[in-house]
């Protein structure tokens, strides 16, 4: 029961903030957001593209070039891609 009334209460508090984020500037944070996303799906893909081509004439599989080259990659750091909604 003391975890239950130590949540609601704050619940309260955060419900009585008078810090919240207006609407215009969330939604400029949202559309930024968006761009950002956007823009690294799309440097990514042209990365991609671009080592796919070249991999074409390497004598070496693309893991080895991606070390020979020193290309840090999402997966590496297990990073992904966040979905836009």
């Amino acid at each position: 029961m003391y975890g239950c009334r130590k949540y609601q209460e704050h619940l309260k508090r955060i419900k009585s903030a008078s810090n919240h984020i207006p609407p215009a500037e969330k939604e400029k944070i949202i559309k930024n957001r968006k761009t950002v996303v956007q823009t690294w799906k799309k440097r990514k893909r042209i990365a991609s593209d671009m080592m796919d081509a070249i991999l074409e004439s390497y004598p070496k599989t693309k893991k080895q070039f991606i070390e020979d080259v020193g290309i840090e990659t999402d997966e590496e750091y297990n990073v992904t891609v966040p979905q836009i909604c």
